[in-house]
């Protein structure tokens, strides 16, 4: 019996991201020469992300910082990376890969909703590759199964100290950017 196994393509950085800008319905992301379809969310990460990017945004009116949405592609050179992180933080001017405009490498902070499928993947490799963005300064990792957020800061000798939220009252404090984020705020109309 001859078995076939499915060959991998591999793409060069500006390949990938010539077919990703013409697709309209669909995401994928980008690791050293491989592309990664990406799935839906469903409706708790939908809503925990909407309440994250609607309260950081209230925060930041008047202010050089912008949240970005998951149509954001956040470049990670050091990687060969290009990634859709569930929200992102831009303070000051922003530095794109090209003139396009739609491919961000110095985001502030990054943001992930977990799900079962991707939580192994965010924890690990993916901050891996984060940590690696010389401008990042917090990586947040909010589960929408549970009440928890785990929030990574980088500290000045470049370690990452992590700080773990598990209570309805609990506010997670962030300083550059200045920013407070109450659990019920994150976790608004999510039933568990």
């Amino acid at each position: 019996m001859n078995m076939l196994t499915p060959s991998v393509v591999y793409y060069q950085f500006e390949d990938y991201l010539a077919i990703e800008r013409e697709l309209v319905d669909a995401k994928n992301e980008y690791l050293a020469g491989e592309a990664f379809a990406m799935s839906g969310g469903s409706y708790e990460h939908s809503v925990i992300t909407a309440n994250l990017t609607s309260s950081l945004a209230n925060q930041f009116k008047g202010s050089p910082c912008a949240v970005l949405t998951s149509d954001m592609r956040i470049r990670v050179a050091a990687s060969d990376a290009c990634f859709y992180p569930d929200l992102s933080v831009l303070c000051g001017q922003p530095i794109f890969h090209d003139a396009r405009r739609d491919v961000l490498t110095n985001p502030l902070l990054i943001a992930e909703v977990l799900s079962p499928s991707t939580e192994s993947y965010d924890r690990g490799s993916k901050f891996a590759h984060y940590r690696r963005l010389p401008s990042l300064r917090h990586y947040l990792l909010i589960a929408q199964d549970r009440l928890a957020v785990d929030v990574f800061t980088r500290q000045p000798d470049d370690r990452w100290l992590l700080a773990s939220y598990e209570t309805p009252h609990a506010v997670i404090a962030l300083h550059e950017p200045d920013c407070q984020l109450p659990m019920q705020e994150i976790y608004d109309r999510i039933v568990f």
